[in-house]
C-alpha cells in the first residue's frame, strides 16, 4: 500500500467551521455543535478525497509565541476569545472535537512549544521526501513546503482545492520554494506582519524571478531599476530578514508522535454517528 501522510491545521479548520457553517446547530439540552459537526464531517469528506494511510490533526496550545520575540505584534491583530460569551467562542467546541477525534482513532495534539505551524512543517519536511504528504489548512505559509511529494489541501466542499507546485507557479509567479522570500516582501496582514512599502504580489514575484531569493535581492538591491522599489528595499532590509525569519518553516520542532503511530484505516464510520457517540446527537 502506499503511504500517504494527512496533517490537518486544527484550529485552521475549526475557525473555518464554526464562523462557516450556515446556522447555530445543537445537539443534546442545547448544547450548540455546528463546529463539531463541521469539523467532523469536513475531516471525513477530506479522508475519503485523499485517502490517507497515516492521519494527524494538531492544534496550536495556549502559550506565549516564541515569534514575539522577533516582533512584538505579531499576531497581535487576533481576536481575544477569552472576552466573548461562550456561544461566540470556537474554543468552547474544542473539548468535543478532542473526543470525536478519540473516537475516531486519529491522533491530535496542542503543540505545546512553538506554533501547530512548526509541528506540520517538522512532519512535513521530515517525511516528505519520501512519501505523499497533504497538509489541509487555508493558512498560507504551508506553500513554502509544497514539492513534488506534497500538497497543500484548501477544503471548501465542491470548491476543494488542492495546491501544488504547478498551481503557485500559476498563481502567483513563483516556485513554492520562494514563498517564504515573496510573504516576506509584501507581508501578512493576517499575522501583522508590515511588507517592503511599494511592494505588491506582482513586484514582489518580478523581484524573485529576477534575482531568486529574499537575501540576493537585499544584497543587489542596487540593481533593482525602479527608484521607489530600491529605495524601499533598502530602507526595509532588517525589517526583510525579520519578516523571513518569522515566516520561513523548517524541520526543526518536536513532532508529538512517532511516524507509525499515526496508521490509519477509514472504517467507513459517519459524521452523526460520531457525534452520537460522544452524546451529542
Amino acid at each position: 500500500m502506499n503511504m500517504k501522510l494527512l496533517i490537518v491545521d486544527g484550529l485552521n479548520l475549526l475557525f473555518q467551521m464554526f464562523f462557516g457553517m450556515p446556522a447555530r446547530i445543537t445537539g443534546k439540552n442545547g448544547k450548540a455543535i455546528h463546529g463539531t459537526l463541521g469539523f467532523v464531517g469536513a475531516l471525513i469528506k477530506m479522508i475519503k478525497m485523499t485517502q490517507p494511510s497515516r492521519v494527524v490533526v494538531l492544534f496550536d496550545g495556549e502559550h506565549e509565541n516564541p515569534r514575539t520575540e522577533l516582533l512584538g505584534d505579531y499576531k497581535a491583530n487576533r481576536v481575544d476569545y477569552s472576552a466573548v460569551p461562550e456561544a461566540e467562542c470556537p474554543f468552547s467546541q474544542l473539548t468535543d472535537i478532542y473526543r470525536a477525534l478519540d473516537y475516531m482513532g486519529i491522533r491530535h495534539a496542542e503543540i505545546a512549544d512553538g506554533e501547530a505551524d512548526d509541528a506540520i512543517a517538522a512532519y512535513t519536511l521530515t517525511y516528505g521526501g519520501e512519501i505523499q504528504c497533504v497538509i489541509a489548512s487555508f493558512d498560507s505559509d504551508f506553500y513554502q513546503l509544497i514539492n513534488e511529494n506534497v500538497a497543500v489541501l484548501r477544503y471548501r466542499g465542491k470548491n476543494t482545492v488542492l495546491c501544488d507546485e504547478a498551481l503557485i507557479q500559476q498563481k502567483l509567479g513563483i516556485s513554492p520554494a520562494q514563498y517564504a522570500d515573496f510573504k516576506a516582501l509584501t507581508g501578512d496582514c493576517s499575522d501583522n506582519i508590515r511588507g517592503a512599502e511599494h511592494i505588491g504580489p506582482k513586484t514582489a514575484a518580478a523581484l524573485l524571478r529576477q534575482f531568486g531569493d529574499l537575501q540576493t535581492i537585499i544584497q543587489q538591491a542596487d540593481e533593482i531599476t525602479r527608484p521607489s522599489i530600491r529605495a524601499s528595499v533598502q530602507r526595509s532590509a532588517e525589517c526583510l530578514r525579520r519578516n523571513y525569519r518569522l515566516i520561513k518553516l523548517d524541520d526543526t520542532a518536536a513532532m508529538p508522535f512517532a511516524f507509525q503511530e499515526l496508521a490509519y484505516c477509514y472504517n467507513s464510520v459517519t459524521t452523526f454517528e460520531v457525534l452520537e457517540s460522544i452524546g451529542l446527537r
